[in-house]
C-alpha cells in the first residue's frame, strides 16, 4: 500500500533550492518545491493539491494528477492555477535525494499543497 504523506506549505516555508545538495527529509523536498512556487497574480485564497509519486532517481513516475482545487474565478482561473502548480512541480525536477531517502521514496504517492495566501 502506497504510503500518503501532505506536505503543506505553511509548514514548510524554510527557502531551498530546487536543485541544491542532496535532500534528507521530506519536509527538505516539500520546502525545495514550495520554493519553486509562485501563484498566479490575483489568485488570494487559492489553492491546488496534487499527487505524484517519484523514482529514485528524483523525477516523476508519469504525470501530476490533481487531488483537490479550491481557485477564486472561473475554469480559465482555475486552469491557469493548476497549470501553475504542475509548472512549479516540473520546475524543480529533478530533485536530489540522499541514498537513504531515495531507497524509500520510490512508488510511494506524495501529495502537496500549492496555495495562495489572503491579501
Amino acid at each position: 500500500m502506497a504510503r500518503f504523506l501532505t506536505m503543506a506549505g505553511a509548514l514548510l516555508a524554510a527557502p531551498f533550492p530546487c536543485l541544491a545538495a542532496s535532500l534528507n527529509s521530506m519536509n527538505e523536498v516539500g520546502a525545495a518545491m514550495q520554493a519553486c512556487w509562485t501563484p498566479p497574480a490575483n489568485s488570494e485564497n487559492s489553492s491546488v493539491t496534487l499527487s505524484f509519486s517519484f523514482k529514485r532517481d528524483g523525477t516523476l513516475i508519469g504525470p501530476p494528477r490533481t487531488t483537490a482545487i479550491h481557485v477564486v474565478g472561473d475554469d480559465k482561473a482555475r486552469k491557469a492555477y493548476v497549470d501553475a502548480a504542475i509548472k512549479a512541480l516540473n520546475d524543480c525536477l529533478p530533485l536530489s535525494f540522499s541514498p537513504a531517502l531515495a531507497q524509500g521514496i520510490a512508488g510511494n504517492v506524495f501529495t502537496l499543497q500549492f496555495s495562495s495566501s489572503k491579501k
